[in-house]
């Protein structure tokens, strides 16, 4: 039915588009987790010293510990 080199090309390239595949997969989950973590915003508030991060593109939050409204820090 095959030849020996028609089944080694065949299974050289299946072997490389699993491969292809799975490193697709991993970089698309690891850029989605990598993009989560650097949304967020990092607020300090000025009655409690307390520092904290916010998801997204916030300019105010309440911080968790004492309910003040801070802005998020600037770098």
């Amino acid at each position: 039915m095959f030849d020996l080199t028609t089944a080694s090309v065949a299974f050289c390239l299946v072997t490389a588009a699993f491969f292809l595949g799975l490193w697709i997969y991993y970089d698309r989950r690891d850029h989605a987790r990598f993009e989560a973590e650097r949304r967020k915003t990092i607020f300090h508030c000025i009655r409690c010293d307390h520092v904290y991060p916010g998801r997204g593109k916030l300019h105010e939050s309440l911080c968790p510990e004492c309910g003040q409204k801070n802005g998020r820090l600037r770098f």
